[in-house]
């Protein structure tokens, strides 16, 4: 059976390409117990072609030029890389000790315009482990620092995409996305309410829709955080927004139509509340399907049921792991902990 590559995309932020040590190869994995999303579907005893680091042919039967490197699976299983979604890959070492951690800015000038791109580490000893659980790629996304009670930080920053093969330059695609949290810790940062955080976060958009001239903003955006809003704004870059209760969800799915804003949702434990509501928007979500015990009243309604009861719905979801970083490989249990739940 032909097909152009083995896919398993991660709402629409990437598609499957062989890992690094494999680019620009030319060789056959035979003997293989398949197992894909695609049209290949699961096949019990087959054969991957790949050709300059692509897959071009899967299936069972595969014909094979003559000359070409084999490796023989030994009937071992062969899927898709994985693509993790919410991890801090490359930018964190050691959660306790600080110098290990760059994933966040506590800088009175950025908020919006940190980039994670410029702080991610090729040689981290967690991307090797994450790459033993199947991960080919993840989107790598920055954190907030709260450690300045005195800031308000409305963006955590850009995310970007990274590969996780063993070369020396990880990153892939930069800019993918811009990262936003609402909710109890989201309004903290900004007035100390949901209702301010979401008031500000509309006049911050409307003066940027508005395009006022430098140092006409209240809002305390420097010029760097209005340009690396721009993308967002035209509806180029998706704005990825942590969010847990659906009442939440509910103003994030509105400020997103009233600014014509592509919203991707992360996190989400109460989207199955409003789940037809995602669906309706084709609104996808990040989600890790065994939070199910709430750490604070934001997810009182968290269910091992989410993740089924949103592809019932419609809507598009990815499975995250366990934590951004140590346990990012944990998104295969979590993917079987969804599909034990429906």
């Amino acid at each position: 059976m032909k097909l152009r590559h083995l896919s398993l995309t991660a709402i629409g932020l990437a598609s499957l390409l062989m890992p690094a040590a494999a680019v620009a190869q030319d060789f056959a994995i035979t003997n293989a117990h398949i197992l894909t999303p695609g049209p290949v579907g699961e096949v019990a005893r087959g054969t991957i072609l790949v050709r300059d680091g692509k897959i071009v042919s899967a299936g069972a039967d595969v014909n094979l030029p003559q000359g070409i490197s084999v490796i023989d699976a030994k009937g071992g299983y062969v899927t898709p890389g994985l693509i993790a979604v919410n991890t801090a890959l490359g930018l964190v070492e050691v959660n306790s000790v600080s110098g290990t951690v760059d994933d966040k800015s506590r800088s009175m000038r950025i908020s919006a315009a940190f980039d994670v791109q410029y702080g991610l580490n090729a040689a981290s000893t967690l991307i090797p482990v994450a790459r033993l659980g199947g991960v080919t790629r993840a989107v790598v996304m920055p954190d907030y620092d709260d450690g300045n009670k005195e800031r308000e930080a409305p963006f955590a920053g850009k995310a970007a995409l990274i590969s996780l093969g063993q070369g020396a330059n990880i990153l892939y695609r930069p800019g993918i996305g811009m990262v936003l949290e609402v909710g109890e810790d989201g309004a903290a940062r900004l007035g100390g309410s949901r209702a301010s955080e979401f008031v500000q976060l509309r006049e911050i958009f409307s003066t940027l829709k508005r395009r006022k001239s430098e140092g006409d903003d209240d809002w305390g955006l420097s010029e760097a955080d209005r340009k690396a809003l721009e993308p967002v704004l035209a509806g180029k870059t998706p704005l990825i927004v942590m969010v847990h209760r659906a009442a939440d969800i509910e103003q994030v799915l509105s400020l997103a139509q009233d600014y014509r804003l592509k919203v991707i949702l992360s996190g989400a434990e109460e989207a199955w509340r409003v789940a037809d509501k995602i669906a309706a928007m084709k609104v996808p979500v990040l989600l890790n399907p065994t939070s199910n015990i709430p750490s604070n009243f934001d997810q009182i309604g968290a269910t091992l049921h989410n993740a089924a009861i949103l592809r019932k719905a419609g809507v598009e979801i990815a499975i995250s792991g366990n934590d951004g970083g140590h346990r990012v490989r944990d998104m295969r249990y979590n993917a079987g902990i969804a599909v034990s739940r429906g």
